[in-house]
């Protein structure tokens, strides 16, 4: 992992204990094997690794005292005591009854019932992760950049393309010139005409998608303000983005791809970053959603015969 998106999750000050879990299911797959062993531990028990001096949580672990520390770091503490607290913290959480349940897999002959079930549960623990795990900081900067901009293109192919048209139709209503470009050609002929003053936003679950990080790196050399909403954040997709909004997502199984779980994600950062601009905006934003609606209004009402 880069010092950058080192310093992307760690801020100023340790997460908060509740977004523990969550940062781990977010960076696990960035880290080495030992260093998963470490996150995995203390997510799984958070009591009983608190109980746990550095070398003891290495001996549990069979790492060493040093993967302990550096699994803290990564996941924002300063030192090993900082996690600790946390851990403690966490396990008092978890104690007061909202200690998350734990589901399988779909399976192809589950009832449609418990497919619902299932469903919903990752649907809410995935939102759940990503509100814990977003940078209010990050997030801020790219609501102002967008706020302001001459012109806003996003880029996303397959499942992320849905959510790059989703967040364009919203900022059109409120008066933005927003632009979701699927065709990767086009998206690079287009990051060509960007300039300071104008955003450029690449969505993309992997952080590795060719065809979303060439026009970004474009939009990048052209002066244009980047942001990246990904859940790899130390993809390649981040090296060209001024800000990186990192989503969370489900785990991965036969009938629900990865697909699925990071458009849930997607969507609730994209909804995040329309509602800072349509704040930010309001004095124009309020009535062009207006007009938008009194427009439509007669596709919405009963005909008249």
């Amino acid at each position: 992992m880069t010092q950058d998106v080192k310093e992307i999750f760690n801020g100023d000050s340790p997460p908060a204990p509740a977004a523990l879990a969550a940062k781990v299911r977010t960076l696990a797959p960035s880290m080495t094997r030992s260093m998963q062993l470490v996150a995995e531990a203390v997510a799984g028990d958070p009591a009983g690794c608190a109980a746990l001096t550095v070398t003891g949580l290495a001996e549990r672990t069979g790492t060493s005292e040093a993967t302990v520390v550096r699994t803290a770091r990564l996941l924002g503490y300063p030192g090993y005591r900082d996690l600790r607290l946390a851990l403690a913290g966490l396990a008092a959480h978890q104690e007061s009854g909202r200690s998350p349940a734990v589901t399988a897999d779909i399976a192809v002959d589950d009832p449609i019932a418990e497919v619902v079930a299932k469903l919903a549960f990752d649907e809410q623990q995935t939102l759940a992760d990503t509100a814990a795990g977003l940078d209010t900081v990050q997030l801020g900067a790219a609501v102002a950049a967008a706020s302001t901009a001459r012109r806003i293109d996003i880029y996303g192919v397959g499942a992320s393309s849905l959510v790059g048209q989703d967040l364009a139709q919203k900022l059109l209503r409120i008066g933005l010139i927003a632009h979701a470009h699927t065709d990767p050609h086009l998206a690079v002929t287009n990051a060509v005409q960007l300039r300071a003053g104008d955003v450029a936003i690449a969505i993309t679950h992997s952080g590795s998608t060719g065809d979303v990080i060439e026009p970004l790196r474009v939009a990048f050399d052209r002066g244009a303000t980047t942001v990246a909403i990904t859940g790899r954040p130390d993809g390649p997709v981040s090296q060209y983005a001024d800000h990186v909004l990192t989503t969370s997502t489900a785990r991965e199984s036969e009938l629900r791809p990865a697909a699925m779980s990071s458009r849930t994600s997607q969507l609730l950062v994209v909804d995040c970053l329309f509602i800072g601009v349509a704040q930010r905006t309001y004095e124009t934003a309020a009535p062009a959603l207006a007009a938008s609606y009194e427009a439509l209004a007669h596709r919405h009402s009963p005909r008249t015969r």
